[in-house]
């Protein structure tokens, strides 16, 4: 496989290593970082095959992740009421 060298300033470089996952090559970690993204509407739809258990275990989920929200969000404004 050909490679090239690539120069980064020392900012770049550290957001780049920040960045890297233990497991992969910087290559790796640039090749994830710089993917195409997809857009939002390629995930229109993604859960409406859910079955009964799949949709009650997910709204159990973002429940308490709202719940958690909430009592972040209090914890904030008695810290800085």
């Amino acid at each position: 496989m050909a490679t090239r060298t690539v120069a980064l300033d020392e900012e770049a470089y550290e957001m780049l290593r920040r960045s890297k996952k233990s497991t992969e090559s910087f290559s790796e970690a640039v090749k994830r970082l710089a993917r195409p993204r997809q857009p939002l509407s390629e995930f229109a739809g993604i859960w409406s095959d859910l079955n009964a258990k799949e949709r009650r275990e997910l709204k159990r989920i973002y429940s308490a992740l709202r719940e958690g929200d909430q009592r972040r969000a209090e914890r904030v404004r008695l810290a800085w009421g």
